[in-house]
Order: structure tokens, then sequence, then C-alpha cells
């Protein structure tokens, strides 16, 4: 009987690790798994000790301010790790809080596996030797990390990219779109989706400039796509009075009807992209976490999209950019027919260098053969 631990901190990580959980159920019929996550990591038969909710923090002074709740998360971790004995413990990305279990499971005998590596390459380089001392096998989705590893002597599985999978598997439900503005209640005009982020302090931050150019661009509708952890509520609190048309766990069905989207950085940057929507990358922090991150960030871009292209395929309004003037031009840009063509053309490229589809298959088969070897 083998018994899986798993760690997502994040909705995409309960999304992939899911995904994962499903594949090594299907070659190893008595596998147990407890672990903390999210609904899909559930639905999977993954028993929950926490749920991501609780744990969600970014940003250099979101994390101080709450920094009891999160030390106090990661010795509950230790002491239930311990106590359910696994054969293996799986790190989904979210470093801050799984490079400290990954030190404490080493420390204790249990084999450390990491699935969709932190963005080492981006900042804080030196975790690349904590990963390679207390890390058994990373498994990246990144077709550039490879290379990047290989720099520190350390190898590493490529395995693609598991949203590829995601993609696939939501398109057979995407309704038509007269359906989708039916059910919607939506007029029958182009859509703009505007895509905030998914935790509070990026809503805040984005949404009222997302807003603020609606009334320059009158034969489009804007429609927000809520995160699912946060209710329609919230976002009529975040900008009250302005009629904003927000649809609850419908970002892809709306994506998949958008001509363009306004998307704040991260992994929706490259699912906009994989569903071939143009698209205007937006990112405001606070300041000082701002300031902070700048002297730290080692990489020429923000999206995932540019930085796996290794050139600028969307346009990024990062900080002081990202105001008023700049977005309506950048969003008039990708409007217009020729330069919307290119960026999908791009966006082809893009899909081709993730390596298609099955990474979550071939995840599970590589962790499964590693794990039934002998070790050295």
């Amino acid at each position: 009987l083998m018994r899986y631990y798993i760690i997502a901190g994040e909705a995409s990580g309960d999304l992939h690790a899911a995904n994962l959980v499903k594949e090594l159920s299907k070659l190893d019929n008595h596998a147990q798994f407890r672990g903390w996550g999210g609904d899909k990591m559930e639905l999977e038969g993954v028993e929950l000790v926490r749920h991501y909710r609780e744990l969600a923090f970014m940003g250099f002074t979101e994390v101080i301010m709450n920094l009891r709740t999160i030390l106090k998360n990661i010795e509950v971790c230790k002491k239930d790790i311990l106590d359910f004995h696994p054969d293996v413990l799986i790190l989904v990305d979210y470093p801050g809080f799984n490079l400290r279990i990954a030190s404490f499971a080493k420390e204790k005998g249990i084999r450390v596996f990491y699935y969709i590596s932190p963005q080492v390459w981006a900042w804080k380089q030196s975790r690349v030797y904590a990963i390679r001392k207390n890390v058994e096998r990373m498994f990246v989705i990144l077709p550039f990390e490879k290379d990047f590893y290989s720099r520190f002597v350390y190898a590493v599985d490529f395995v693609g990219h598991p949203l590829l999978d995601a993609l696939e598997e939501r398109k057979k439900n995407i309704p038509a779109r007269k359906e989708f503005l039916e059910k919607n209640s939506l007029p029958d005009k182009p859509v703009i989706a505007v895509l905030p982020g998914s935790r509070n302090q990026e809503i805040r931050a984005m949404l009222p400039l997302m807003q603020q150019i609606r009334k320059d661009f009158p034969e489009y509708e804007f429609i927000v796509a809520g995160a699912p952890s946060l209710s329609i509520n919230y976002y009529q609190q975040v900008l009250p009075g302005k009629n904003l048309r927000v649809l609850e766990n419908q970002t892809y069905d709306l994506l998949s009807h958008s001509v363009a989207a306004l998307v704040t950085s991260g992994t929706a940057t490259l699912e906009t992209a994989l569903l071939g929507i143009p698209e205007v990358v937006c990112y405001k922090g606070g300041r000082l976490s701002y300031m902070i991150a700048r002297a730290l960030v080692k990489i020429r871009f923000i999206s995932l999209v540019n930085l796996i292209m290794d050139r600028e395929v969307v346009c990024e309004l990062i900080q002081d950019e990202l105001n008023v003037t700049r977005l309506k031009e950048e969003l008039k840009a990708i409007l217009e027919p020729l330069q919307a063509e290119k960026m999908k053309n791009d966006f082809r490229q893009l899909r081709q260098k993730l390596g298609g589809s099955g990474a979550s298959v071939k995840a599970a088969s590589l962790m499964y053969a590693y794990l039934n070897e002998p070790v050295d």
C-alpha cells in the first residue's frame, strides 16, 4: 500500500495536483492520498488536512503580516506528515512553504518529489542548492527549466505543461457563443475579458484601472472573470455602483468567447495565450513589495508567455506603466486585426514549445517508476 502526501498552496496547484493524483491512482490502485490543497484534489480522493484558502498570502509585506499563521501551518503540516508516514512527499510549486517542508522531510528520511518547479530562475537562485540537497526528483513544466537546472549540475525531468491537458479537457464543455450569451443574459457585443487576479490584494489594485477604460470602448462588453474563492459581492465592494458584470467560475468559457483580454500577471497570462486570445499583461504590487522584488528579480519579463518565447510577444504594463493611457493604447492595438493575428501566430509557436499534451500522465508514470525502483 503506497502512501502519498501532496501539498499545493493555490488554485492552479490544486488543479494540477488533482490531475496528477488522477493519473497516479490509475497506476497504483491501492494508493492512499493525504495533503493540503483544494476542492479538485478532494474530488480525486485526497484526504484534505487544510484548504489552500488558508494559505494564500502574497508579496513581502503581506507575508510578514501573516507570519504567525504561516509558521503555525508549517508546524501542523510537519506533525501531520509524521503521523501519516508517507512513502513519498509530493510538493507542487508554492516554494515559501514547500521548501521548508522538503528540508524537514529529507531530515526524517522521507522521499521528496517536486512537481512544477518554483520560479528559482527568476529570483532566489540560491534556492537551487536547497532543492538539490532536499529534493530527490524535480519534474519541470517549462522547457527552459531543464537547461537552467543543468547549470547547477542537477538533472530534472521535463514533462510538458499540464495546462495543455486542462485546456483540452475544458474545450469539450465550452458552450456555443449564443448559448453562452443567453445563459449569462449578455448583449450580443464583442467581449473583452477582464482577469484582475485571484487574490484580494491583486484585485483591489487591478480592477479599478481595468474598469476605467471601459467607457473608451463602448462597442465592447467588458466582463470580469470571478475568482473561485471570492464572491460576486466582493467585486461590488471593490467598485461600488459601477454595474460590473462578473461571471463566476466561467473563466475558460469567457476567454473562449472574447476578442481580447486584460490579464493580471500569473498563470492566467499563459492560459489566455494557449486559448489564442490576444492580451495585455498587467501588474501592480504594493510599492514596497514591488521595490524589493525589482531589486531581486533576474529576468527580463514577468509573463510566462514572453519568458518561454524569450522575446516580447505580449505587452507587459508593470507598476507605473500600468495607467489608464497606456492600458487604453495597448488594448486598442491588440484589437487591430493585423496585430491580433500576429499575436495569435506567436501563441501557436508557444504551444509547440510547451511540448504538447500529456504532462500529468508523463509526470505520474515517471514518479511511479522512480518509487518502484531501488533507491541508491
